[in-house]
């Protein structure tokens, strides 16, 4: 997974249009990619409405925040607890949440249906109890990037278990030329966002190639120490990539503190 998913797509411009002066029209445009159009249920404006309307909403009302969340089974980092948005999260790997300062918070979930993708916004005042599972920081997920990669590299020379799959040297390549690293963030985000971004699909490309098999692993315990190590560096290139796209409301969260 290199390209960023629509969720992703969607907090990075919407950010970008909170903080950066980019209009409502071109962030839909960044969003929709080469997409159908897309439609956004379950908010207060009412169903079937477009992006820009959505994002011109949110410009409009200050203190909007805008944050990405990227959970897995055994994982649900940032998600505020069980409830329908868990469910539509964690079965779609992504979702947008919105959060209103001393306001309701809505988690948007997209799929894709005929010539259309919609949005499903999962309101979550209703939570509000509940704790969400902690975001990393940047300076977090760096750091949790880098024991990760140290790990992995060290436990599976020390297994002989590190082979990739036939054609991975080719993808591995491609890798190195940047030709995996997708699109980038939105105007508003700080360099120190890019750069974790780059490495964290990086390793997120090489650990997909590591899974397609057990590599040079003979028996079943060095196949499941070797599924381990990849485990983790996945979650932690999916933490660090969480990290890059909620940076804007990080750095905005300690401006105002």
């Amino acid at each position: 997974m290199t390209a960023p998913g629509r969720s992703a797509r969607f907090v990075a411009w919407a950010n970008a249009t909170l903080v950066a002066g980019v209009s409502p029209d071109e962030a839909a445009l960044q969003i929709r990619g080469d997409d159908p159009p897309h439609r956004v249920d379950g908010l207060p404006l009412g169903d079937g409405q477009s992006l820009t309307v959505v994002l011109a909403w949110l410009a409009r009302v200050s203190g909007w925040s805008v944050r990405l969340v990227l959970p897995v089974p055994g994982d649900p980092i940032g998600l505020p607890g069980p409830g329908p948005l868990a469910i539509a999260a964690l079965a779609g790997g992504e979702a947008a949440v919105l959060s209103e300062m001393d306001g309701p918070s809505y988690g948007l979930v997209p799929n894709s249906e005929a010539g259309l993708v919609r949005w499903t916004a999962y309101a979550v005042e209703s939570q509000a109890a509940a704790v969400p599972a902690p975001l990393p920081s940047l300076a977090e997920a760096d750091r949790g990037l880098a024991i990760a990669l140290r790990e992995a590299t060290e436990q599976l020379s020390r297994l002989d278990v590190a082979r990739l799959p036939p054609g991975g040297a080719e993808s591995l390549a491609a890798l190195r030329d940047g030709r995996l690293d997708g699109a980038g963030l939105a105007p508003g985000y700080p360099p120190r966002a890019y750069a974790l971004l780059v490495r964290a699909r990086r390793l997120r490309v090489v650990s997909s190639l590591a899974f397609a098999d057990d590599g040079g692993a003979i028996t079943a315990a060095e196949a499941s120490a070797r599924r381990d190590v990849l485990e983790e560096l996945e979650r932690a290139a999916r933490h660090a990539e969480t990290a890059a796209y909620n940076a804007v409301f990080e750095e905005r969260t300690a401006r105002s503190g």
